[in-house]
């Protein structure tokens, strides 16, 4: 039956055969979410593992030149990724310990990136371009399932701030250092000379980029007057980015520091939180597309041979030595960025082990690594990445969360969840009864009402369909006018 579906696929119509095929990549994603919420792993895992399922080596459902014509996703998701991170960049936040974060950030990403390139290219001896490129992505931490975890647990407190930061500046650091690396890497494989400009000219095109996100970030405040309506903010913002996205694309330079540095100057000028809790609502389905997408185009016949153009080692076992020595990069860098910078103790000890996830802006880089190398390099480079995301995303949750509990960002004990007052106001100690009574109250009391248990992105989106829907029912806004 599967093989008659792929072949009814690639004799419909254009149109149809787009739309089924996108209606099968949404259902196959949301059906592993299913499977992979039991064994409580992200959703990044199950859309890379759908992607992997319907692909050409398992179900081969989805035609070539769907696949082709999507291309587009991953510097749409790029830019929905950098700038909802953009949020992070407060400068009231910056301005209390930005040179710590700094520091850091600078330690364990580049300590992450030398020992890759130190394994792939003096220890496995893989080509050159390969070997930087890939040593580029390493530095990239991806932030969705740290905060994932820290949402889950509740988790507060100065090691939770200097992670989020630590995360939010990573991609700045991997992002500068793939637009050199790429640039080395195309010139490499088209046997150009390597001068200098190869290396000033994606920094200038960078800071060129994130002087115009700021300015497009400027643009999107005077857009968004107060009196303007949340549907029409979310469609301006998203017009915005998409402009953004399509410019970048025409200079072929990628959009993620752009988008970025207009989220900082968005938040920075205008103070809404609002909007960024609203994209993130809206986000998922293109998320999901781009994941699914990506790992479609996971060779497993590539992962388990060697590819000539870059070398013979099997990818598989590049892969698997690609994750285990960026996290040993990674720990080591933020322990050594934390003790220059006069962290705790328990910062330094535990700070690593939430740097592990990588999948949110490292596949997406991949992806355009592999367009702009194209050939074995450009999917050998793709291969690599998704597999050891997959490897990543099993593991760094449960990192993220043991670093949590070791640093008392949370806690499940009944103490420290409900501290009460251990004497009665006469002097005379409380019972151990009377003690539990009064916790469970006070548990009680800091419950909110079930309508506040809808997470914030969702409420931020469904307020705006319920304005929306008052002001284009003019009865409905009369009944609601006469409530008041």
């Amino acid at each position: 039956m599967l093989p008659q579906l792929h072949t009814a696929l690639n004799e419909m119509s254009p149109t149809a055969s787009v739309i089924i095929s996108v209606a099968f990549m949404l259902f196959f994603g949301f059906f592993m979410t299913r499977l992979t919420k039991l064994l409580k792993l992200p959703n990044v895992t199950a859309y890379i593992l759908a992607g992997i399922l319907i692909g050409p080596y398992c179900l081969d459902l989805i035609p070539l030149h769907v696949v082709e014509g999507m291309d587009f996703l991953s510097d749409i998701a790029l830019a929905l990724i950098a700038f909802t991170t953009g949020e992070f960049f407060k400068v009231s936040i910056l301005k209390s310990n930005g040179w710590k974060v700094l520091l850091i950030t600078l330690f364990e990403a580049c300590m992450a990136s030398l020992l890759v390139f130190v394994l792939t290219y003096t220890v496995l001896g893989l080509q050159l371009g390969f070997s930087i490129v890939l040593a580029a992505l390493a530095a990239a931490t991806a932030p969705a399932s740290t905060m994932m975890t820290i949402r889950q647990t509740g988790a507060k407190g100065d090691f939770v701030n200097t992670l989020l930061q630590v995360v939010a500046l990573d991609n700045i650091v991997a992002l500068l250092a793939y637009g050199i690396a790429i640039s080395v890497a195309v010139a490499l494989s088209t046997g150009e000379e390597i001068s200098p400009m190869n290396v000033l000219l994606p920094l200038l095109s960078n800071v060129g980029v994130l002087i115009l996100g700021g300015f497009f970030g400027i643009f999107m405040k005077l857009l968004m007057p107060k009196k303007r309506s949340t549907d029409n903010r979310l469609i301006i913002s998203v017009a915005l980015l998409f402009a953004f996205c399509g410019i970048c694309a025409l200079f072929d330079i990628s959009p993620l520091l752009g988008c970025m540095s207009m989220g900082t100057v968005y938040i920075n000028v205008s103070g809404d939180d609002k909007l960024f809790k609203q994209l993130n609502y809206f986000s998922p389905p293109i998320l999901l597309l781009f994941f699914v997408r990506s790992s479609v185009n996971f060779r497993l016949d590539t992962l388990f041979s060697s590819v000539g153009s870059i070398g013979t080692v099997p990818l598989i076992a590049v892969g698997l030595l690609y994750f285990a020595v960026r996290i040993v990069g990674k720990y080591a860098g933020a322990f050594m960025g934390s003790l220059c910078a006069h962290e705790p103790k328990k910062i330094r000890q535990f700070l690593g082990l939430a740097l592990i996830p990588q999948a949110g802006v490292a596949i997406p880089l991949a992806a355009m690594g592999a367009r702009a190398l194209g050939g074995e390099i450009g999917i050998a480079l793709e291969t690599v990445v998704l597999a050891s995301s997959i490897l990543y995303e099993l593991i760094g949750p449960a990192c993220a969360k043991l670093s949590l509990y070791c640093t008392d960002s949370y806690s499940d004990k009944l103490e420290d969840l409900a501290p009460v007052e251990p004497l009665h106001p006469s002097g005379t100690p409380k019972t151990e009864v009377e003690l539990l009574i009064e916790r469970i109250q006070k548990i009680q009391q800091s419950i909110p009402p079930v309508t506040a248990f809808h997470e914030e992105n969702e409420q931020a989106f469904t307020e705006a369909a319920e304005e929306h829907y008052v002001n284009t029912r003019p009865n409905v806004r009369h009944m609601h006018g006469n409530k008041k």
